[in-house]
């Protein structure tokens, strides 16, 4: 069975505002609890879910954290609403979190299951695996994960990202936070709002990517937001070239939504959430 990074659930009718309202009470009666939500651009909401089944998952894996959050879009695309969400069991292949069946079926009953889209032909979950999945040869894997900043200890670390969240450090906006204390892991979900100016000729924020890859008709802005993660007093995220990859594997290296268009997005994503790892710290 090949898998896909998205899943089409409804096509709603009426408004933005009474579709996300629609959804996140849909996601609530199927027992999720809601993190957080934003609107990256216009024309799009992401509501970000989790369950005790995803942060039980999460202990899977080394950076399982990654996962806790279930990533759900409304999207207007020219005048009708797409309904849509990350397939779990395509990122639970991936981060090692297993098949999230339950999960799975949750997200069915509550928002509806049309189609999985975001591949031509998609990927078997042997090769979506942790140590397996890359591009392509000299790309990153799960496991090579960016390390933004230490800490002595798992608070220090939580403070000092609140702390660079609330200043926008990097251009940058909290969306959510998930906490695991028992594991001393707690992940952030982080809007690139502005990056580092266009000055320093970064395509670095949500809606300069989601400009270049988000270009069909089934729309992938459950893609976003970026992950920090912190895990004891270290805080980290996945590289921005894996992380593209594995919510736009299709993507071509060249043409008009080619990664040569956004060449600047990894750096500029790292360059941004180290700027809020850093917290208060002077560079």
């Amino acid at each position: 069975m090949r898998l896909k990074p998205f899943v089409l659930g409804t096509e709603p009718a009426g408004s933005m505002e009474q579709a996300v309202a629609a959804v996140k009470g849909s996601l609530k009666a199927q027992g999720f609890d809601e993190a957080g939500s934003y609107s990256p651009y216009a024309g799009a909401t992401v509501i970000v879910v989790t369950s005790p089944e995803l942060r039980a998952a999460t202990a899977k894996a080394k950076f399982g954290g990654f996962g806790a959050g279930q990533r759900v879009a409304v999207t207007d695309y020219k005048g009708k609403l797409q309904v849509s969400y990350m397939n779990p069991a395509y990122l639970g292949a991936a981060y090692g979190l297993g098949k999230l069946e339950t999960v799975s079926e949750k997200l069915k009953k509550a928002l509806g299951a049309t189609k999985e889209f975001g591949a031509v032909d998609g990927l078997k979950a042997e090769a979506l695996a942790p140590g397996t999945y890359h591009y392509m040869v000299g790309m990153p894997y799960f496991q090579q994960v960016d390390v933004l900043a230490k800490y002595p200890d798992y608070p220090t670390a939580l403070a000092a990202v609140e702390k660079g969240l609330t200043a926008g450090k990097g251009g940058t906006k909290k969306v959510y936070r998930i906490d695991m204390p028992e594991r001393q892991v707690s992940v952030f979900g982080v809007a690139i709002v502005t990056g580092d100016g266009i000055d320093k000729g970064h395509k670095d924020t949500d809606k300069e990517i989601m400009d270049i890859l988000d270009w069909q008709e089934l729309r992938i802005t459950a893609a976003l937001p970026y992950e920090v993660l912190v895990q004891g007093g270290e805080v980290v995220a996945l590289r921005g070239r894996y992380r593209i990859a594995l919510h736009s594997p299709d993507t071509k290296m060249a043409g008009a939504h080619g990664f040569t268009k956004i060449m600047s997005a990894p750096g500029g994503i790292k360059a941004a959430l180290k700027s809020v790892a850093e917290g208060n710290q002077a560079k």
